[in-house]
């Protein structure tokens, strides 16, 4: 997908790193698409990201991997370069911040593009599913045990930016990965009950 994503036109522009940086972003920090949109230069500090006044009025730290910032900070020597009067980090190639629906529209045609979904139309990845998949990846990564889980959740919550821990909930899916951890803890918990 983000090699996809460098092989936008126009060539020479800045709009493929934009499109690259913005999607490795989202699938790398679970962020809502509106929140990388409004991410504004001065919101990316060396301890992360901060994202202001999201969907629950709150703001919150983002730290990022140093992968993630080392794909942040190439993105934003190019974009300070770059002509705009636009403080937006993420930038079209006209100098102005890229509209959600253009956003969504430039993702399924990259997601096309590397046949992972068909004609308009037809079901396939959503820019959306990059945030349930942040969210279940994150899950199968921590230690599986209650106690691990339960604060790992709650942290996730968090980061997600979630006003409550159940909504959270909503993001994971049952994966072969987490069915078997849940198996597992369910046959633990046999044992320990006596018959």
């Amino acid at each position: 997908m983000i090699d996809a994503a460098h092989r936008l036109g126009p060539d020479g522009s800045i709009r493929p790193i934009t499109y690259a940086t913005m999607f490795g972003l989202i699938a790398a920090t679970g962020m809502r698409v509106s929140e990388a949109l409004a991410i504004r230069l001065p919101d990316v500090i060396d301890d992360g990201l901060i994202i202001a006044q999201t969907k629950f009025k709150k703001s919150r730290l983002l730290p990022l991997h140093s992968t993630t910032r080392r794909a942040l900070d190439g993105y934003l020597a190019t974009r300070l370069k770059a002509s705009s009067q636009s403080d937006a980090l993420f930038i079209s190639h006209q100098g102005t911040p890229p509209a959600y629906p253009t956003v969504i529209t430039v993702f399924l045609q990259i997601i096309r593009s590397i046949g992972l979904r068909g004609a308009p139309g037809s079901q396939g990845p959503r820019l959306h599913d990059l945030r349930h998949t942040f969210a279940v990846r994150s899950l199968e990564r921590c230690a599986h045990d209650a106690q691990a889980v339960a604060r790992h959740i709650t942290a996730l919550s968090t980061y997600l930016g979630h006003a409550h821990v159940t909504d959270t909930y909503w993001y994971l899916e049952a994966t072969p990965e987490l069915m078997a951890h849940m198996a597992a803890a369910g046959e633990a918990l046999h044992r320990e009950v006596p018959a």
